[in-house]
């Protein structure tokens, strides 16, 4: 009976990734199926706790969030919870190994959004670090399976890649966050005179992401690598997009790439990769 639970608890994961976002969970179905759950279930947790802080609106935010961190804290260490996304994450963590200070960055991450609206150099890198590059880092974890020298040659890309997903989403929900949360993460930007330069400034700093990531993709093993390229190259596609698209415009509207690209992307990523292409 315990399997049919760690079973179902993975199925949470897996729903809720697929309801979230349409782009990851295609890129996870193009890992190997013996990686696949493992995913699903960091993601599971991440996007919980992200939910906490963005849209219980209405409800005691910061009460909820510390519940949320000592119920995961209490998950792994006792190695089962009731709650089925953190049970699926626990199970990850003592599996591949994933280092508690990723956990805590993740969470001092989240709960910084309950307290700032507006960051500065120092505060942004952080956030982005606990926001974005831990998660890439717990996803390695899961690509290298216990290859502790490969992981550390992977983790500044793989940082990277974190990194440039969540810039791309800042410059992507630009709008809403500033509207309906009153949030503008990059440091030194004002909304409401939001400039050509100023977009190009962050892009510049997107593509030195995206080129450091992509020498560390063509590096991981063959379960994981379509399934990280094909996230990368939506993204990417995204952040072309973007680019192409007034300072104005990105400001008003929120850009994203239609679910017809995204099936035209797989085709021609999947091309790529069997000829060998990456």
């Amino acid at each position: 009976m315990q399997e049919l639970f760690n079973t179902t608890c993975q199925e949470c994961s897996r729903l809720i990734t697929e309801r979230y976002s349409t782009s990851f969970s295609m890129g996870i179905r193009a890992f190997d199926k013996s990686i696949r759950m493992p995913i699903y279930a960091i993601y599971g947790f991440v996007r919980f706790a992200d939910e906490i802080v963005d849209t219980f609106h209405g409800y005691p935010k910061a009460e909820l969030l510390e519940r949320f961190r000592q119920d995961t804290y209490t998950a792994i260490q006792e190695g089962i919870s009731l709650n089925p996304v953190l049970h699926a994450f626990q199970e990850v963590v003592h599996r591949y190994g994933i280092e508690q200070e990723l956990i805590d960055a993740f969470l001092e991450s989240m709960e910084m959004d309950l307290h700032h609206n507006f960051y500065g150099s120092e505060l942004y890198e952080k956030y982005i670090y606990g926001s974005a590059e831990v998660v890439g880092l717990m996803c390695l974890r899961v690509f290298c399976d216990g290859d502790r020298a490969l992981f550390d040659h992977l983790k500044s890309p793989a940082r990277s890649l974190g990194a440039a997903f969540q810039k791309i989403n800042f410059l992507r929900d630009l709008k809403s966050d500033f509207d309906d949360r009153g949030r503008v993460y990059f440091p030194g930007v004002d909304f409401t005179h939001f400039t050509q330069e100023d977009k190009e400034k962050i892009e510049t700093d997107i593509k030195k992401d995206f080129d450091d990531a992509y020498l560390g993709i063509v590096q991981l093993p063959k379960s994981a690598r379509f399934g990280v390229y094909l996230a990368y190259v939506y993204y990417l596609n995204l952040f072309k997009k973007i680019r192409r698209t007034a300072a104005a415009k990105v400001k008003e509207q929120r850009i994203r790439v239609h679910d017809g690209k995204k099936i035209y992307l797989l085709c021609s990523s999947a091309l790529r990769m069997s000829l060998n292409m990456l």
